[in-house]
């Protein structure tokens, strides 16, 4: 354990060092919540790769891939998707972002929409979606730590003790808002999706070199996906694909990421970059699974296969190392989801509704994410057997989000109505669906319940945009809007009426 441990905590270290001599010190809100818009596309690229694929990558979806194979690819898939979006997105949210100093999600649809009670409303959908998956990620550094002891460490005190690291960890968090995440992200990314990528693929030959296991070695199932006549419908890989790419950007740790950057085409070649590093790590992670399936021990505990070989391959240091690889993926999406979540329950709930100045907001973000830390380690340490299952019911309201946001920005027409009741009527018929039909519908081909209710949000959002057309006044404003974005309009010359959300 001296070796397993020994390499977390000179990793942890590094980190602490790093974050400390980057000497942070935010002058305002908008530095804390955003860093200052200030990143460029490498550091964006990680970023975003740091908070989109979890510790849970490398246990889940590497499980996944060991136990049902070829169908894990849907990840990848909707994974590169989601990187597109970002390109197609980059320069509406950016240049709105910058224009009037948006620091959250919310802010985004409230200057939109021009309403405030849609701000109130995205973040709580934001904020109560993101605790079920901050407290799984924090209980999956239990895995983490209970391969890192040797099994010396029973499950329960492996989740108490990877839960006392990372609350450790968010120290530096509440201190340094989002210019500590994302200087933290490049390190944390180097070693999770770059050296991680490395071993996967070293993994692999040795598998294949070393152990002869090959594709031809596998079951036929493991290639089979759900189609015409399957248990789960045609429809279902699609719904996974289409809900997981829309989805990824109405998470608001994942949104945030189009605010720090530093102009638009840092954001698309952030994206440029972000595809051949999410590509290779994908494939080589899926395949990893795959073949690792042959390995003995991990038919029985497939969500292990990312530990068991690699101790099998290499011993104590590569197990060591394995380590280190997870540890440094989970931090960076539980570091992103808590700093996001703090800076909403400031901007979107508190301050929202009460007129506060800058420190005032810095303060209250602080005390909020120090209160979701807290609350997601207490819930971490408790046995919670519906908690995958709040997780899974979670997604599919969050991607509510999407019809106001996606239809928001590409569309003109539409109006705060049919944005506040679409999205609340999406989430409740979301969360309807889930409870009766968990995972899947069998009436409607595989669909998921998420995929579903966004159909309904959709139609909702729809008619009221033509049954409620906007008023001459907002048709105004929301074409000064658009104007901005093609360049018609300059900042200066926006009119009062277009930064006041009702």
């Amino acid at each position: 354990m001296l070796i397993t441990f020994g390499a977390i905590a000179i990793f942890f270290a590094v980190i602490i060092v790093v974050l400390q001599l980057s000497g942070i010190k935010d002058r305002d809100f908008t530095d804390y919540a955003v860093g200052g818009r200030s990143f460029g596309a490498r550091y964006q690229a990680m970023s975003f790769l740091n908070t989109w694929y979890p510790g849970a990558m490398f246990t889940a979806f590497g499980g996944m891939a060991a136990g049902a194979g070829v169908i894990s690819f849907y990840v990848l898939s909707y994974s590169l998707l989601t990187v597109v979006l970002m390109y197609l997105m980059a320069k509406p949210v950016w240049i709105w972002g910058k224009t009037f100093n948006l620091r959250t999600q919310p802010d985004l649809l409230a200057l939109r929409f021009g309403s405030r009670h849609i701000r109130t409303i995205a973040a709580v959908v934001g904020i109560i979606s993101g605790v079920p998956w901050l407290v799984l990620g924090m209980q999956a550094l239990g895995t983490l730590f209970q391969h890192m002891s040797l099994g010396t460490l029973s499950f329960a005190e492996a989740v108490m003790l990877g839960v006392a690291v990372i609350a450790l960890r968010q120290v530096w968090t509440v201190r340094m808002g989002m210019r500590g995440v994302v200087i933290s992200d490049m390190a944390q990314g180097i070693v999770a999706y770059i050296v991680g990528s490395a071993v996967l693929i070293g993994l692999i030959v040795w598998m294949v070199i070393a152990r002869g296991i090959t594709f031809d070695a596998l079951d036929q199932k493991m290639f089979a996906i759900p189609s015409i006549g399957s248990t789960e419908g045609p429809l279902y890989l699609f719904s996974l694909i289409l809900t997981g790419a829309i989805g990824g950007w109405c998470w608001p740790y994942i949104f945030v990421r189009l605010f720090t950057a530093d102009g638009v085409e840092s954001l698309k070649k952030s994206a440029a970059l972000a595809v051949p590093l999410s590509l290779v790590f994908g494939v080589a992670l899926l395949i990893f699974g795959m073949l690792g399936s042959q390995i003995p021990g991990v038919a029985a505990h497939p969500n292990d296969v990312w530990f068991i070989v690699s101790k099998e391959a290499g011993g104590l240091w590569l197990l060591g190392l394995a380590g280190v690889i997870v540890l440094a993926a989970s931090m960076g999406h539980t570091d992103g989801n808590i700093q996001a979540t703090g800076a909403q329950f400031a901007n979107d709930l508190v301050g929202n509704y009460w007129q506060l100045g800058e420190r005032e907001l810095i303060v209250i973000a602080k005390l909020g994410m120090l209160a979701l830390t807290i609350l997601s380690s207490w819930l971490a340490c408790l046995e919670l057997p519906a908690l995958f299952s709040l997780a899974v019911l979670a997604y599919q309201g969050i991607i509510q989000l999407a019809v106001p946001q996606f239809l928001g920005i590409f569309w003109k027409r539409g109006n705060k109505y049919g944005a506040i009741a679409g999205m609340v009527a999406g989430f409740i018929v979301a969360v309807v669906l889930e409870l009766g039909y968990p995972g899947y519908l069998p009436w409607a081909y595989g669909l998921t319940s998420g995929a579903v209710a966004l159909v309904v949000n959709l139609t909702i959002y729809v008619a009221m945009a033509y049954l409620l057309p906007q008023s001459q006044a907002e048709r105004r404003r929301v074409e000064e809007l658009f104007d901005l974005i093609e360049g018609k309009r300059s900042a200066a010359s926006l009119s009062k009426g277009v930064r006041e959300p009702a």
